[in-house]
């Protein structure tokens, strides 16, 4: 009778009818159905995440917006300043001539040198 009951429990094994395996398959539906409820919680974690991006977002771009208008605003300044700088005609046609460049090329060259017409082709060589 112990041999009928050891054959009956390896068949069962064998065929996968035993009481273990209907064990673990419940173990397994009981997991999923708490796999749900934690994939809530990460739904709900990911969507606050999202809001707070954009938030970093709407600050990033705020702040690149104030340092492109501070870029501005400096080469403002600097045109405003070159202009200021006086500059000779005889030196910038030298310039043309020689560095066979526009004339505005060759005063805005002059008036970074500050109308040193030397220093003006120097720059221009390097």
């Amino acid at each position: 009778m112990a041999s009928a009951a050891a054959t009956n429990r390896v068949a069962q094994e064998v065929n996968g009818d035993s009481e273990q395996d209907s064990d673990k398959s419940q173990k397994k539906s009981a997991k999923h159905d708490s796999g749900a409820s934690d994939l809530e919680k990460v739904t709900d974690f990911m969507e606050e995440k999202e809001i707070s991006a954009s938030k970093f977002l709407e600050g990033a771009l705020t702040d690149i917006g104030a340092q492109r208008e501070r870029e501005v605003a400096l080469k403002r300044e600097r045109e405003v300043e070159l202009s200021k700088v006086s500059i000779k005609k005889d030196d910038v046609e030298l310039i043309v001539r020689e560095m066979e460049i526009t004339r505005i090329l060759a005063e805005r060259k002059l008036r970074e040198c500050r109308g040193n017409v030397v220093e003006a082709l120097q720059a221009l060589t390097d």
